[in-house]
Parts: structure tokens; C-alpha cells; sequence
């Protein structure tokens, strides 16, 4: 018996002898090597298997999107972070479990980094380094505006012609993380979700992800001559100005101070950097966080209560630990808040003096980012503006999507006062505003992100320059310069509002009817005022093209498509005649 019993286990113990070491193979090599030299190290643990969210895009409402993004993250992460939560708990190691994406921070020296990279579920174990946010750029001093009047980019993207519309961000909640926010500013307060006119309530609208002093400001003392914010702080507070900046921007105004192109918006906020520096971590918390935002006590999660659009206006080099090997944290992140029905805008970054191929960092390069580079008041690109394609992941993409005021942009800062400043952190904030002029205008489009940001690229000023990046000639519309051009609020809410009743055409001028509509098997669109060669597309409630093709259109005419292969739900059509002429709107299946 004793020799079968060796013989049964000789194999189990020369398996494990001969795979010791193929744990190593999970960690990054920095991870690692700083472990091995005794280091107590911050970790980011990535488990294999991650949520499939795509069913998302079958919902035609944001809540339900946010709901079920929400829900099937949870399970997942719940599900397979179990076995390894209760390790980490049973050694009392620091740890923070996360579910937008499925992973986990964990501080652990080499012992507990091995544990954890043996472990089957888990994928890779990555260092959580800094991510720096956009510095703003000297520039040249450029003519800007003051008390009483409005400022020259949203003059610019004709967001002020929108106003005039009764359009101003009504109904749109946006949300930032950044630096923090000065709640209380003049321009800010009555904004702020938070806000009731009287009163102030802090949960579900603030969340602070700083909860170390960040080792890259060379102090570890709390103080208020270091850090006027603290850690872990209740209220709303920015604790180095770059964020209260970005958020005026967006939605700011205090009736004589005209800086924000969505005032009528409301607005939540995380702060994700300790004066200019935080981490993968940081800014997941505050991704997961603006998914289903919570209390106080970061408990109760109500997916109900998330932004329509986010601005990010930071970045993550290679120099702070952000590269190809760890690039799936942030873009997970990304892709998960998107499918819940969040338009997530990204700063393209401020590294355009380096040519081409300088959108490089995340978020920025992402497929599901949309990127915004900066103009001048001249309305030609802004020198510091990155540039694309997206060389780093080898992906070849085009990038920025779109351009916006970026130079000489006069908002708001600490201590209620203003101030101008440059940068593509500028620029960002003109997209998430326009993005609160279009939902107010057509509720409708709520959480339908594609449609949304395709609305903004193809009602964009096109741009072209002489500056060719990569298989893309400058003269080409999209470009790695301009992407689709630079943002018009006023073209993109109209085309919004196109897209809320066609059953009736317009009187005089340009204007199609279909019939019928609801349709089943073929529908037709009757059109008038379209002249010379025609596209038409048809989109899903994702903006996924799914019918095209081109006539020669006369005065009047129709178009039939046979939609039989169609599934029933929401469909979006858009007619562009090379003659003059741009028809949008609405098709429903039954």
C-alpha cells in the first residue's frame, strides 16, 4: 500500500516542481522585480475571465443599458473574485475589489504576489503607477472675454445659437474626474446635482478615489499647505485648480460670467488624482463609480443616477507605467462604460510638437474614446494638439474624432475666480458640453452613444491641412489632425432634432416621408428637394451602418428598401445629396 501510495503521488509533486516558477510569467517584470527585492508593492490583479456586456446594445433605453452593464459586471466579478477575496481577507492583506472591470488592487510583498499569480482565475498582475494629468500649455496672450459676454469657443461651436433654440443641457447630467471641484464656485454651484438651492447633499454626487498622499509629490503629511483637500474627502474639493477649470467649461455660468456650453446642465464629479498624480486605480474608481454612483459610504450603487457624458482631461505615459502590456485595464474600463450608455471624451493630449503618432497614451488612443485635439482662435489646429494615427497598440487608428476650442480658453478656478488657459484639456470639455446641448434637444438619443458621436463628427466644420499622418493625406476628411473637423453645436443639434418626428415632412425646402412607418417588410422614403448624387445610410440604435447605397436623385422621388432580414426595434436613416440638401430621421420596425 505505501508504495502505491508513492507511486500516486510522485507525479502530483514533479508536476509542481516543474511549473514552480511559470507563475512569474502573469507579472509584469518591473512588478516583480521591485517584490523580489523586498518591496511592498501596489498591484493591479486582472482575472481571466471578464463580463460580455455586447447585449447591452439590444436595450433602447439608458437605464435599461446602465441597469444591465451594472448587474452583469457584478455577478462576474462576484462570482469569480470569491476564492480570491477570501484568501486576501484570511491574511489580512489591503486590498480593493473592482467590477467595472475584473480585477482588484492589492498592496502584498513577494509571498503574496505568488499566492496570487498561482492562482487559475487570475490573468495578469500589473504595477499601479501614476496617471499625470494634462498639463495646460503657455501659450501667446490671445483677446479673450469677461463678465457680460460670451467666450469666443462657444461662440465658436455656435453652442450660444443653441441657447437661443432654448437648448442649454436641460434634463443631461455630466460628470468629471479630474483634480476635483470647487463645488461652491459661482459659476458651479446652482449646477451642481447636489445643489438644491438651499441645501447641499454630498452622496451621489461626489466620490473622492484619493486616499494616499501620491509618493510623486515628495511628501507623505497631510496638511492643508500640501493638500487643501485631505483624503478620502465628504465634500467636493480640488486640490490643485485643473479640474474646476475643465468643469466651467462644460457647464459654467454664474449670469454674468458666460463660460460653459451646457449651463443648463447639472453636474457630478469624482476626483481621481492627488494634486495632479493618480493610478490605474484611481481611475477606475472613479470609471466604476460614474457607472452607479453611490453614497457617501461608497455603498447603495444606483446605476439610475449616472451621467449621459464624461470628461477626461489626463493621461497616462509610458513614462508614468502605462504601456501595451497593461492597456486592457483602461480600455475595459472604457468599453464597459460606453456600453452602459456614458459618452466618454478624452483629451488627444498636449504632445503635437512631436509630429505624428502623438496620441499615444490612454485614454486617448481607445476605439471607444472619443478624442478631442484643440484649434486656435484662428480655427486652424493648435501646435501642441496630438496627432494621430495610434501607433502604440499597432492599431493604425484615426485619430483625434474631432477638434474644439483649445487656445486661450477663459473658465473657472479655485477661489472663485476665472482664468485662461491652453491645452487640449480645454478642448475636451466644449465636446462634453455640445454632448449635453444634443441630449436636451432629442431626450431621445439618451445612452445611444454611437448615434450620438457620429451626430458630432459628421455635422463637424471640416478641416484640412497639408500635414499627412500616416496612410491619411491631410486633404483627407476624417484626418489624423482634425479628425471629422472642428465641432458645430449648432449643425449637430439640428440634425439631432431631425431625428425626433419624421412622420410629417417639413413644409418648403429639403424633405422626405415614409411610408409606412411603423413597417414591416419594405418601407419607403419619399423624398423632395434633394438634387445630383445621393447616399443614403441606415443606422441601428448602436450607429452601426446597416444599409447603404446611392441614387442619382431628381426633385422628387422615392427610395424603396426591403427590410425583411431587419430585426423589429429603432432604426436611423440619413440622406446627403451631393446637389444640396441633408435629410435625417427615425424608422421603426414592427
Amino acid at each position: 500500500m505505501k508504495k502505491v501510495a508513492l507511486l500516486l503521488f510522485a507525479p502530483i509533486f514533479l508536476g509542481a516542481f516543474q511549473t514552480n516558477d511559470e507563475w512569474k510569467d502573469k507579472v509584469a517584470p518591473e512588478l516583480l522585480a521591485r517584490a523580489e527585492a523586498g518591496e511592498t508593492v501596489e498591484l493591479i490583479v486582472l482575472l481571466r475571465e471578464q463580463a460580455d456586456v455586447s447585449a447591452a446594445r439590444l436595450l433602447t433605453t439608458k437605464e435599461a443599458r446602465a441597469n444591465y452593464v451594472w448587474q452583469t459586471l457584478q455577478q462576474t466579478a462576484g462570482r469569480t473574485q470569491a476564492g480570491l477575496v477570501a484568501e486576501l481577507s484570511g491574511k489580512g492583506v489591503e486590498f480593493r475589489s473592482y467590477y467595472l472591470i475584473n480585477a482588484l488592487w492589492v498592496r502584498a510583498d513577494l509571498d503574496v504576489l505568488r499566492s496570487i499569480a498561482q492562482r487559475p482565475e487570475v490573468s495578469r498582475l500589473q504595477v499601479n503607477d501614476p496617471v499625470e494629468v494634462e498639463e495646460p500649455i503657455e501659450e501667446t496672450p490671445v483677446t479673450t472675454r469677461g463678465p457680460d459676454a460670451i467666450e469666443w469657443g462657444i461662440e465658436r461651436i455656435n453652442a450660444d445659437d443653441v441657447w437661443a433654440m432654448g437648448y442649454t443641457g436641460q434634463g443631461v447630467i455630466v460628470g468629471g474626474q479630474d483634480t476635483g471641484y470647487e463645488w461652491d464656485h459661482p459659476a458651479l454651484k446652482t449646477q451642481y446635482r447636489g445643489w438644491d438651492g438651499t441645501a447641499a447633499d454630498h452622496n451621489y454626487n461626489w466620490h473622492d478615489a484619493i486616499h494616499e498622499i501620491n509618493p510623486l509629490n515628495n511628501d507623505s503629511i497631510v496638511s492643508p499647505t500640501n493638500n487643501p483637500c485631505g483624503l478620502d474627502s465628504a465634500v467636493p474639493c480640488d486640490d490643485s485648480g485643473h479640474g474646476t477649470h475643465t468643469m466651467g467649461t462644460m457647464i459654467g455660468e454664474d449670469g454674468d460670467n458666460q463660460i460653459g456650453v451646457a449651463p443648463g446642465a447639472r453636474w457630478i464629479a469624482c476626483r481621481n488624482m492627488e494634486r495632479g498624480y493618480g493610478s490605474p486605480a484611481t481611475y477606475i474608481e472613479c470609471f466604476e463609480w460614474f457607472l452607479a454612483p453611490t453614497d457617501l459610504n461608497g455603498q447603495n450603487p444606483d446605476p439610475s443616477k449616472a451621467p449621459h457624458v464624461i470628461n477626461n482631461s489626463w493621461s497616462c505615459p509610458e513614462l508614468e507605467g502605462c504601456n501595451p502590456d497593461n492597456f486592457a485595464f483602461m480600455q475595459t474600463a472604457v468599453d464597459n462604460l460606453k456600453a452602459s450608455g456614458v459618452v466618454v471624451v478624452v483629451s488627444a493630449g498636449n504632445s503635437g510638437s512631436q509630429g505624428c503618432s502623438s496620441v499615444s497614451t490612454p485614454s486617448a488612443i481607445f476605439e471607444n474614446s472619443f478624442t478631442v485635439g484643440a484649434v486656435a482662435q484662428n480655427d486652424t489646429i493648435a501646435g501642441f494638439s496630438s496627432r494621430g494615427p495610434v501607433l502604440v497598440d499597432n492599431s493604425n487608428r484615426l485619430k483625434p474624432n474631432v477638434t474644439a476650442p483649445g487656445v486661450g480658453v477663459r473658465s473657472s478656478v479655485r477661489n472663485g475666480g476665472y482664468a485662461t488657459t491652453s491645452g487640449t484639456s480645454m478642448a475636451g470639455p466644449h465636446v462634453a458640453g455640445l454632448v449635453a446641448l444634443i441630449i436636451s434637444a432629442n431626450p431621445e438619443l439618451a445612452g445611444q452613444v454611437e448615434l450620438i458621436e457620429d451626430i458630432i463628427e459628421q455635422s463637424a466644420v471640416p478641416k484640412q491641412t497639408s500635414q499627412d499622418c500616416g496612410s491619411v493625406t491631410g486633404m483627407e476628411i476624417p484626418n489624423n489632425t482634425y479628425g471629422f473637423g472642428r465641432v458645430d453645436a449648432l449643425a449637430a443639434v439640428q440634425q439631432a432634432l431631425a431625428l425626433v418626428d419624421t412622420d410629417e415632412p417639413a413644409t418648403g425646402g429639403p424633405a422626405v416621408e415614409v411610408r409606412p412607418n411603423p413597417f414591416e417588410e419594405k418601407v419607403t422614403l419619399s423624398y423632395r428637394g434633394l438634387t445630383g448624387e445621393t447616399k443614403l445610410e441606415v443606422f441601428d440604435l448602436q450607429g452601426r451602418l446597416i444599409h447603404r447605397v446611392s441614387i442619382d436623385a431628381l426633385e422628387v422621388g422615392s427610395i424603396d428598401i426591403l427590410t425583411a432580414a431587419w430585426p423589429a426595434g429603432i432604426y436611423f436613416y440619413r440622406l446627403r445629396a451631393a446637389g444640396g440638401g441633408q435629410l435625417s430621421g427615425k424608422l421603426v420596425r414592427k
